[in-house]
Protein backbone atom coordinates (compact mmCIF):
# COMPACT_ATOMS: atom_id res chain seq x y z
CA UNK A 1 0.00 0.00 0.00
CA UNK A 2 1.13 3.55 -0.38
CA UNK A 3 0.70 6.58 2.11
CA UNK A 4 -2.42 8.18 0.12
CA UNK A 5 -4.27 4.29 0.04
CA UNK A 6 -3.60 4.24 4.04
CA UNK A 7 -5.07 7.95 4.14
CA UNK A 8 -8.10 6.60 1.94
CA UNK A 9 -8.39 3.76 4.05
CA UNK A 10 -8.82 6.19 7.07
CA UNK A 11 -11.45 7.98 5.13
CA UNK A 12 -13.46 5.58 4.44
CA UNK A 13 -13.43 3.82 7.33
CA UNK A 14 -13.75 0.95 5.88
CA UNK A 15 -12.79 -2.10 8.95
CA UNK A 16 -14.50 -5.09 10.14
CA UNK A 17 -15.89 -3.42 12.93
CA UNK A 18 -18.13 -0.19 14.27
CA UNK A 19 -15.61 2.21 16.26
CA UNK A 20 -15.61 5.53 17.24
CA UNK A 21 -12.11 6.40 17.31
CA UNK A 22 -9.87 5.55 13.75
CA UNK A 23 -6.60 6.84 13.98
CA UNK A 24 -3.13 6.05 13.07
CA UNK A 25 0.37 5.43 14.57
CA UNK A 26 3.63 5.29 11.56
CA UNK A 27 7.27 3.78 12.71
CA UNK A 28 10.10 3.33 9.69
CA UNK A 29 8.29 -0.04 8.85
CA UNK A 30 5.24 -0.01 9.57
CA UNK A 31 1.35 1.78 9.99
CA UNK A 32 -0.67 1.12 12.20
CA UNK A 33 -4.66 1.82 12.64
CA UNK A 34 -5.95 1.98 15.98
CA UNK A 35 -9.73 1.95 16.74
CA UNK A 36 -11.73 1.40 19.83
CA UNK A 37 -11.11 -2.35 20.30
CA UNK A 38 -8.59 -3.26 17.57
CA UNK A 39 -4.89 -2.18 16.09
CA UNK A 40 -4.52 -3.10 12.67
CA UNK A 41 -0.96 -3.24 11.28
CA UNK A 42 0.18 -2.81 7.65
CA UNK A 43 4.01 -3.28 6.37
CA UNK A 44 5.32 -0.60 4.59
CA UNK A 45 6.35 -1.82 0.51
CA UNK A 46 10.15 -1.19 1.87
CA UNK A 47 13.66 -3.09 1.17
CA UNK A 48 16.60 -2.80 3.28
CA UNK A 49 19.08 -4.50 3.79
CA UNK A 50 17.87 -6.28 6.86
CA UNK A 51 14.49 -6.75 5.57
CA UNK A 52 12.49 -6.81 2.36
CA UNK A 53 8.85 -6.06 2.36
CA UNK A 54 8.79 -4.57 -0.97
CA UNK A 55 6.57 -7.63 -2.57
CA UNK A 56 2.67 -8.48 -1.85
CA UNK A 57 3.77 -12.31 -1.16
CA UNK A 58 6.50 -10.85 0.77
CA UNK A 59 4.25 -8.90 3.35
CA UNK A 60 1.77 -11.36 3.45
CA UNK A 61 4.92 -13.80 4.52
CA UNK A 62 6.07 -11.23 7.07
CA UNK A 63 2.39 -10.70 9.23
CA UNK A 64 1.76 -14.52 9.33
CA UNK A 65 4.92 -14.36 10.69
CA UNK A 66 4.95 -12.59 13.16
CA UNK A 67 1.63 -13.97 14.01
CA UNK A 68 2.94 -17.04 14.52
CA UNK A 69 6.29 -15.72 16.91
CA UNK A 70 4.27 -13.50 18.97
CA UNK A 71 2.04 -16.00 19.66
CA UNK A 72 4.86 -17.82 22.11
CA UNK A 73 4.89 -15.17 24.15
CA UNK A 74 1.35 -13.98 24.61
CA UNK A 75 -2.38 -15.41 23.53
CA UNK A 76 -5.22 -13.63 22.70
CA UNK A 77 -3.53 -10.38 21.81
CA UNK A 78 -2.24 -11.31 17.65
CA UNK A 79 -5.83 -12.63 16.61
CA UNK A 80 -4.89 -13.08 12.83
CA UNK A 81 -4.15 -11.69 9.16
CA UNK A 82 -6.67 -10.04 6.79
CA UNK A 83 -6.67 -9.10 3.53
CA UNK A 84 -6.74 -5.82 2.30
CA UNK A 85 -9.08 -5.12 -0.84
CA UNK A 86 -9.16 -2.20 -3.44
CA UNK A 87 -12.28 -2.11 -5.87
CA UNK A 88 -12.48 1.02 -7.90
CA UNK A 89 -11.32 3.78 -5.31
CA UNK A 90 -13.36 1.67 -2.49
CA UNK A 91 -9.89 -0.09 0.19
CA UNK A 92 -11.59 -1.90 2.97
CA UNK A 93 -9.71 -4.60 5.35
CA UNK A 94 -11.77 -7.61 5.66
CA UNK A 95 -11.64 -11.48 4.29
CA UNK A 96 -13.87 -12.19 1.36
CA UNK A 97 -14.41 -8.93 -0.19
CA UNK A 98 -14.88 -8.12 -3.97
CA UNK A 99 -12.11 -6.17 -5.85
CA UNK A 100 -8.33 -7.28 -5.84
CA UNK A 101 -6.15 -8.12 -2.67
CA UNK A 102 -3.81 -4.86 -2.10
CA UNK A 103 -2.06 -5.94 0.69
CA UNK A 104 -2.51 -7.54 4.23
CA UNK A 105 -2.98 -6.33 8.15
CA UNK A 106 -2.44 -7.69 11.04
CA UNK A 107 -5.46 -7.61 13.62
CA UNK A 108 -4.72 -7.43 17.20
CA UNK A 109 -6.54 -6.51 20.09
CA UNK A 110 -5.91 -3.39 21.01
CA UNK A 111 -4.63 -2.78 25.14
CA UNK A 112 -4.23 -0.03 27.50
CA UNK A 113 -1.39 2.43 26.10
CA UNK A 114 -0.93 3.87 29.53
CA UNK A 115 -0.35 0.61 30.80
CA UNK A 116 3.20 0.44 28.73
CA UNK A 117 6.01 -0.48 31.16
CA UNK A 118 8.13 2.21 29.55
CA UNK A 119 5.59 4.76 30.60
CA UNK A 120 5.02 3.19 34.00
CA UNK A 121 8.52 3.63 34.69
CA UNK A 122 8.75 6.67 33.75
CA UNK A 123 6.18 7.29 36.29
CA UNK A 124 7.87 5.20 39.05
CA UNK A 125 4.73 3.19 39.03
CA UNK A 126 5.98 -0.18 38.34
CA UNK A 127 5.52 -2.71 41.49
CA UNK A 128 7.87 -5.53 42.52
CA UNK A 129 5.40 -7.95 42.28
CA UNK A 130 4.72 -6.97 38.48
CA UNK A 131 8.62 -7.30 38.07
CA UNK A 132 8.50 -11.41 39.46
CA UNK A 133 5.53 -12.15 37.29
CA UNK A 134 7.94 -10.79 34.29
CA UNK A 135 10.83 -12.31 35.05
CA UNK A 136 9.05 -15.84 35.34
CA UNK A 137 7.29 -16.08 32.22
CA UNK A 138 10.31 -14.87 30.41
CA UNK A 139 12.57 -17.20 31.73
CA UNK A 140 9.78 -20.03 31.52
CA UNK A 141 9.48 -18.72 27.21
CA UNK A 142 13.89 -18.99 27.08
CA UNK A 143 13.58 -22.69 28.83
CA UNK A 144 10.98 -23.46 25.60
CA UNK A 145 12.09 -21.35 22.65
CA UNK A 146 14.20 -23.52 20.23
CA UNK A 147 18.44 -23.64 21.26
CA UNK A 148 20.48 -21.84 18.28
CA UNK A 149 23.78 -23.42 17.73
CA UNK A 150 24.98 -21.61 14.99
CA UNK A 151 29.18 -20.15 15.30
CA UNK A 152 29.55 -17.02 16.91
CA UNK A 153 30.48 -14.36 14.87
CA UNK A 154 32.69 -11.77 16.31
CA UNK A 155 33.13 -10.13 13.24
CA UNK A 156 29.41 -9.74 12.73
CA UNK A 157 29.09 -8.01 16.20
CA UNK A 158 32.00 -6.16 15.88
CA UNK A 159 31.07 -4.55 12.90
CA UNK A 160 27.31 -3.94 14.88
CA UNK A 161 28.86 -1.97 17.22
CA UNK A 162 31.03 -0.35 15.64
CA UNK A 163 28.62 1.04 12.74
CA UNK A 164 27.70 3.82 15.91
CA UNK A 165 30.56 5.73 14.01
CA UNK A 166 28.29 6.94 11.53
CA UNK A 167 27.07 9.00 13.55
CA UNK A 168 30.35 10.26 15.02
CA UNK A 169 30.20 13.96 12.88
CA UNK A 170 26.62 14.72 14.55
CA UNK A 171 27.60 13.93 17.33
CA UNK A 172 30.83 16.30 17.52
CA UNK A 173 28.51 18.65 16.70
CA UNK A 174 26.13 18.33 19.44
CA UNK A 175 28.33 17.78 21.91
CA UNK A 176 31.90 18.08 20.79
CA UNK A 177 35.62 16.33 20.15
CA UNK A 178 35.41 14.86 23.93
CA UNK A 179 32.18 13.19 22.88
CA UNK A 180 32.79 11.72 19.61
CA UNK A 181 36.04 10.60 21.12
CA UNK A 182 34.43 8.71 23.92
CA UNK A 183 32.51 6.46 21.02
CA UNK A 184 35.57 6.10 19.01
CA UNK A 185 36.69 4.72 22.66
CA UNK A 186 34.15 2.66 22.96
CA UNK A 187 34.66 1.11 19.98
CA UNK A 188 37.80 0.00 20.63
CA UNK A 189 36.34 -1.28 24.27
CA UNK A 190 34.04 -3.57 22.34
CA UNK A 191 37.20 -4.55 19.65
CA UNK A 192 39.52 -5.41 22.81
CA UNK A 193 36.59 -7.24 24.79
CA UNK A 194 35.17 -9.56 22.01
CA UNK A 195 38.78 -10.85 21.17
CA UNK A 196 39.58 -11.07 24.74
CA UNK A 197 36.21 -13.39 25.60
CA UNK A 198 35.80 -15.01 21.67
CA UNK A 199 36.29 -18.49 23.18
CA UNK A 200 33.69 -18.22 26.10
CA UNK A 201 31.01 -16.30 23.40
CA UNK A 202 31.33 -19.27 21.22
CA UNK A 203 31.30 -21.83 24.50
CA UNK A 204 27.80 -20.50 25.67
CA UNK A 205 26.57 -20.84 21.92
CA UNK A 206 27.81 -24.45 22.33
CA UNK A 207 26.20 -24.45 25.99
CA UNK A 208 22.91 -23.56 24.56
CA UNK A 209 22.34 -20.27 25.88
CA UNK A 210 21.93 -18.54 22.29
CA UNK A 211 17.61 -19.19 21.31
CA UNK A 212 15.49 -17.93 19.51
CA UNK A 213 14.18 -15.05 21.74
CA UNK A 214 12.22 -12.07 20.95
CA UNK A 215 15.00 -9.76 19.83
CA UNK A 216 13.71 -6.59 20.84
CA UNK A 217 12.91 -7.10 24.46
CA UNK A 218 12.90 -2.89 25.90
CA UNK A 219 10.02 -1.66 28.28
CA UNK A 220 7.83 -0.15 25.11
CA UNK A 221 7.05 -3.57 23.98
CA UNK A 222 5.40 -4.77 27.45
CA UNK A 223 2.39 -4.53 28.67
CA UNK A 224 2.27 -4.72 32.75
CA UNK A 225 -1.51 -5.74 32.76
CA UNK A 226 -2.63 -8.52 35.45
CA UNK A 227 -0.25 -10.54 33.49
CA UNK A 228 2.90 -9.15 31.35
CA UNK A 229 2.09 -8.72 27.73
CA UNK A 230 4.98 -9.40 25.60
CA UNK A 231 4.84 -8.57 22.53
CA UNK A 232 6.08 -7.15 18.86
CA UNK A 233 8.85 -9.18 18.84
CA UNK A 234 11.24 -9.29 15.57
CA UNK A 235 9.69 -11.14 12.43
CA UNK A 236 11.27 -9.90 9.86
CA UNK A 237 14.88 -11.25 10.12
CA UNK A 238 15.31 -14.56 12.03
CA UNK A 239 19.16 -13.03 13.02
CA UNK A 240 17.52 -10.42 14.74
CA UNK A 241 16.18 -12.99 16.98
CA UNK A 242 18.78 -15.17 17.29
CA UNK A 243 20.15 -14.04 20.92
CA UNK A 244 21.94 -14.92 23.96
CA UNK A 245 19.72 -15.01 26.76
CA UNK A 246 21.76 -12.31 28.59
CA UNK A 247 21.54 -10.40 25.36
CA UNK A 248 17.78 -10.41 25.52
CA UNK A 249 17.90 -9.67 29.38
CA UNK A 250 20.28 -7.01 29.05
CA UNK A 251 18.15 -4.68 26.80
CA UNK A 252 15.14 -5.36 29.79
CA UNK A 253 17.82 -3.89 32.04
CA UNK A 254 19.60 -1.10 29.82
CA UNK A 255 15.82 0.26 30.57
CA UNK A 256 16.16 -0.25 34.38
CA UNK A 257 19.27 1.90 34.28
CA UNK A 258 18.15 4.38 32.01
CA UNK A 259 15.11 5.24 34.48
CA UNK A 260 17.04 4.81 37.35
CA UNK A 261 15.64 1.93 39.10
CA UNK A 262 18.51 -0.58 39.74
CA UNK A 263 16.27 -2.04 42.60
CA UNK A 264 13.94 -3.80 39.92
CA UNK A 265 16.87 -4.41 37.86
CA UNK A 266 18.35 -6.76 41.25
CA UNK A 267 14.66 -8.13 41.65
CA UNK A 268 14.26 -8.92 37.85
CA UNK A 269 17.71 -11.27 37.70
CA UNK A 270 17.04 -12.49 41.15
CA UNK A 271 13.88 -14.36 39.75
CA UNK A 272 15.45 -14.92 36.10
CA UNK A 273 18.34 -16.28 36.80
CA UNK A 274 17.37 -18.50 39.61
CA UNK A 275 15.38 -20.26 37.14
CA UNK A 276 16.98 -20.05 34.21
CA UNK A 277 20.47 -19.61 35.69
CA UNK A 278 22.52 -18.31 32.27
CA UNK A 279 25.52 -16.76 34.06
CA UNK A 280 28.10 -18.94 35.47
CA UNK A 281 30.84 -17.19 36.75
CA UNK A 282 32.56 -13.78 36.54
CA UNK A 283 33.06 -13.87 32.79
CA UNK A 284 29.37 -13.89 32.19
CA UNK A 285 28.26 -11.31 34.45
CA UNK A 286 30.77 -9.02 32.06
CA UNK A 287 29.42 -10.49 29.24
CA UNK A 288 26.03 -9.41 30.58
CA UNK A 289 27.76 -5.46 31.24
CA UNK A 290 29.28 -5.95 27.29
CA UNK A 291 25.40 -6.44 26.40
CA UNK A 292 24.25 -3.60 28.33
CA UNK A 293 26.65 -1.45 26.44
CA UNK A 294 25.91 -2.68 23.27
CA UNK A 295 22.37 -2.15 23.66
CA UNK A 296 22.95 1.04 24.76
CA UNK A 297 25.08 1.82 21.60
CA UNK A 298 21.95 0.52 19.64
CA UNK A 299 20.03 2.78 21.34
CA UNK A 300 22.09 6.22 20.93
CA UNK A 301 22.42 5.61 17.24
CA UNK A 302 18.93 4.93 16.48
CA UNK A 303 18.30 7.85 18.76
CA UNK A 304 20.39 10.38 16.98
CA UNK A 305 19.34 9.34 13.79
CA UNK A 306 16.40 10.17 14.45
CA UNK A 307 17.38 13.86 15.94
CA UNK A 308 19.28 14.36 12.81
CA UNK A 309 16.61 13.19 10.07
CA UNK A 310 13.96 15.72 11.68
CA UNK A 311 15.90 18.13 13.66
CA UNK A 312 14.95 16.65 16.78
CA UNK A 313 12.97 17.90 20.30
CA UNK A 314 14.64 18.66 23.08
CA UNK A 315 13.08 15.53 24.68
CA UNK A 316 15.01 13.48 22.24
CA UNK A 317 18.12 15.39 22.81
CA UNK A 318 17.78 14.91 26.33
CA UNK A 319 16.89 10.92 25.53
CA UNK A 320 20.47 10.62 23.56
CA UNK A 321 22.56 12.54 26.13
CA UNK A 322 21.29 9.63 28.52
CA UNK A 323 22.48 7.01 26.61
CA UNK A 324 25.19 8.40 26.15
CA UNK A 325 25.93 8.33 29.81
CA UNK A 326 24.95 5.02 30.18
CA UNK A 327 27.45 3.96 27.33
CA UNK A 328 30.22 5.91 29.04
CA UNK A 329 28.94 4.49 32.49
CA UNK A 330 29.50 0.97 31.36
CA UNK A 331 32.92 1.61 29.28
CA UNK A 332 34.10 2.35 32.32
CA UNK A 333 33.03 -0.75 34.16
CA UNK A 334 34.02 -3.15 31.61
Amino acid sequence: MTAQQIETLIEQRNIPEKTNTLSLVETHISWVLLTDHFAYKIKKPLQFSFLDFSTLEARKHSCEREVTLNKRLTSGIYLGVLPIWQENSTIKIGNKEHGQIIDYAVQMKRLDTERQMHKLLENNKVQAPQIAQLATQLADFHSKTDIIKDPFDLQNLDEKFADILKITDFVEKTWGTNVQESIQNAVRISSQFLKQYAARFQERNTRGFVIDGHGDLHSGNIFLLDEPVIFDCIEFNDQFRYVDMLDEIAFLCLDFDFYERPDLEKLFLEHYLHQMPCIEGETDQKIFLYYKLYRANVRLKVTCLGLMQHNGADQDLSIAQRYLHLLKTYCNIL
